[in-house]
């Protein structure tokens, strides 16, 4: 920030002048941009703007009137004040004419009663002014530096925000053309007071120009987007007026937000992403009270207080025909994410949905009074269907009343998607008591005596395939999950009858039991079943 005349009152060098401010004394704050010394009276076309004058007056007119057009001038081209050294001109005081017309004009007026080298106020004033501006270049270069690096790294608007408060120590926000909070970094506030009324609160502050300080609400709003295209506020909370250094942060941080929108293919919305920070922070208990992770959803447009909640995972189904590599996998899921909230909308039913991590979609849905679970998840799973049509399995989690158990909630509905992926009958949505043993084996499947159990029944088998490189466990399992029909099974394994019968042999003799006992078949399935469980992580062969 350039000095004030205030400030350049209270240099040392100014000061053993003894300065007497006698006009515009309530303008001492204007920034002086140069100071300049001038013994001539038409010198108001020589400066720009910003200027403190400096004269001992040896040159000015005797008359009145001339006196007042001579500061009139001044006030006009827009100096920061005039500074007249008595005892030339002016002996004791200056005439009442100067004085009138720098009161009627608003220009600071001071009188310096000692002699002053007028080169010692100029080098102590213009030394200030070119270390501010260089400090001002040297962080201007830092601005560039880190923004630069994140639009390269395509950083996402968390981190963009992070930065600004980090440089700037005020709390930022970015929100869309909704008024709906799509990131936010507090500076350490209370986030539920920081979004309390948000959206109202926003909608009061419209400031016109692209950039601008909005003074009774104290907001500092820069628009983000391209003309034209223009898609959301960022927005600093202000304690004070804030300076050019926090307006070329804004702008810089918007222009930031702005490149990674346009850089963005295959990848989550904005709004996507704000609902996934919002869900992993519940699911990774980032928020040490959960009224913050309440409020931040309710600035996203996205009630949870009051309401009872209910979590859902969305999987893509696994093709053995055509498997998808990374990159195919995370565009789907971004498609099923946008999906997802389309069908949300649709069906008026407003929820968080945001990616969990590469293989799932997370959605919390707030449901609303009187709206039963199963009518809501049928609602979405029609829409859902009709707008997305690659195979994808849908789990929910038990219905919970408050925000700190919705992480058991998503666990428990992550649990039954990763059963249901590997093998979906159809259904709409899936619940845990619909998995029946599968589901049952899935939640055991840690338990040292569940994997003992599968060891024991499989092991030699796994062995004798791991040795061999065959294939009799798949065998067994088409067999088993033919209800032992022995011909259906042939024909699934598309090998023939003798064939076929031939490996149950094998299989008999290196399990040293008898396919055709239930009893045994039952132990074996289980233990098939048991083993998927363990497997989750690779595809059923």
């Amino acid at each position: 920030m350039l000095p004030t005349v205030a400030d350049v009152l209270a240099l040392d060098t100014v000061r053993r002048g003894n300065p007497q401010v006698v006009a515009g004394a309530d303008r001492l704050g204007s920034r002086v941009r140069w100071v300049h010394v001038g013994e001539v009276t038409d010198i108001a076309h020589l400066l720009r703007g910003g200027e403190l004058v400096l004269t001992t007056g040896i040159a000015l007119p005797d008359d009145p009137d001339q006196l007042a057009d001579y500061v009139a001038e001044l006030a006009t081209v827009g100096a920061s004040g005039l500074i007249v050294e008595l005892g030339r001109k002016f002996i004791k005081e200056l005439p009442r004419a100067v004085i009138n017309a720098a009161e009627a004009h608003g220009l600071p007026l001071v009188t310096l009663a000692m002699e002053t080298p007028f080169v010692q106020i100029t080098e102590s004033v213009h030394a200030r002014i070119i270390d501010i501006q260089l400090e001002e270049l040297r962080a201007s270069k830092q601005l560039h530096e880190v923004f630069t690096e994140l639009s390269v790294e395509g950083a996402s608007p968390a981190r963009v925000l992070g930065q600004v408060t980090r440089l700037s120590g005020r709390p930022a926000l970015l929100e869309n053309l909704a008024h709906q909070v799509l990131a936010c970094d507090t500076a350490g506030r209370d986030t539920g007071t920081l979004l309390a009324g948000w959206e109202t609160r926003s909608r009061s502050v419209a400031p016109q120009p692209r950039t601008a300080y909005d003074a009774a609400s104290g907001w500092l709003v820069t628009i983000v987007g391209a003309r034209g295209q223009d898609w959301g506020r960022l927005i600093l909370l202000c304690d004070t007026e804030p300076g050019p250094h926090d307006i070329v942060l804004a702008e810089r941080a918007a222009t930031t937000l702005a490149l990674g929108r346009l850089l963005e293919r295959h990848q989550e919305s904005l709004e996507r992403q704000a609902h996934g920070t919002i869900i992993t922070g519940i699911l990774a208990h980032a928020y040490a009270d959960p009224e913050e992770a309440a409020a931040r959803a309710r600035a996203v447009g996205v009630p949870l207080t009051g309401r009872r909640l209910m979590s859902m995972v969305l999987r893509l189904a696994e093709s053995a025909e055509k498997p998808m590599d990374s990159q195919e996998q995370l565009a789907q899921l971004a498609e099923l994410g946008d999906a997802a909230a389309a069908a949300c909308r649709e069906a008026r039913l407003p929820a968080l949905i945001g990616a969990l991590d590469q293989n799932r979609v997370g959605v919390l849905l707030p449901l609303p009074p009187r709206v039963l679970p199963e009518s809501a998840l049928t609602t979405l799973t029609d829409h859902l269907r009709t707008a997305f049509t690659t195979p994808f399995v849908l789990a929910a989690g038990s219905v919970v009343e408050s925000v700190r158990d919705v992480r058991r909630s998503f666990l428990e509905a992550e649990q039954v998607a990763d059963v249901a992926v590997r093998q979906p009958d159809g259904r709409a949505f899936y619940r845990l008591p619909d998995l029946r043993l599968r589901g049952l084996l899935h939640l055991l499947r840690d338990d040292a005596r569940l994997q003992t159990f599968a060891e024991r029944e499989l092991g030699p088998l796994l062995a004798h395939d791991a040795q061999r490189g065959g294939d009799l466990t798949s065998i067994l399992r088409v067999y088993l999950n033919a209800g032992r029909n022995k011909a259906l099974a042939a024909q699934r394994a598309h090998l023939s009858r003798p064939a076929f019968y031939d490996r149950l042999h094998r299989l008999e003799r290196i399990l040293d039991t008898d396919l055709d006992d239930v009893e045994s078949c039952l132990s074996l399935h289980v233990a098939l079943l048991a083993l998927e469980s363990f497997r989750r992580d690779n595809p059923r062969p």
